[in-house]
């Protein structure tokens, strides 16, 4: 395989899972967060989506380096630092409003759509970053 198959590879790796993230994501506005198992579901896809963006930027980061690409390589390396942090503090604090939305708290529904509204804009961000980088990975070296 060629350098910039492993390149193309690696975008990939990265690409697929943010860009499922942004299909999928959006179909929770329009769901009630008074109910436990949209709120399950969508606990459940941020802990998929941020393990999968760690995986995928892993592989990516090693298929950059392959590609003979070692600088570009750190992006998805940061990326992937990134993804482990983001899940653990998105889920933290998925966790603290589900327990006050339970708990009677009338805010908390209000701050669960703050989180989803922040983690999707974090995504957004990410893919549009990635996206932009790309044509730079397969620019001829000056």
């Amino acid at each position: 395989m060629s350098n910039d198959a492993y390149a193309v590879a690696a975008i990939v790796a990265i690409l697929l899972p943010t860009l499922y993230f942004l299909i999928a994501s959006p179909t929770f506005l329009l769901a009630k967060f008074e109910d436990p198992i949209v709120t399950w579901l969508l606990r459940g896809l941020f802990s998929v989506h941020f393990r999968l963006i760690c995986i995928g930027s892993f592989i990516g980061a090693i298929a950059l380096v392959v590609a003979d690409r070692p600088i570009f390589a750190a992006g998805p390396a940061l990326i992937g630092g990134m993804a482990i942090a983001m899940r653990q503090w998105i889920l933290r604090n998925m966790d603290a409003e589900l327990s006050a939305r339970d708990a009677g708290d009338g805010q908390a529904i209000r701050r669960l759509h703050a989180l989803h509204w922040r983690a999707m804009a974090y995504n957004a961000t990410q893919f549009a970053l990635i996206v932009a980088v790309t044509p730079f990975v397969f620019a001829p070296p000056a």
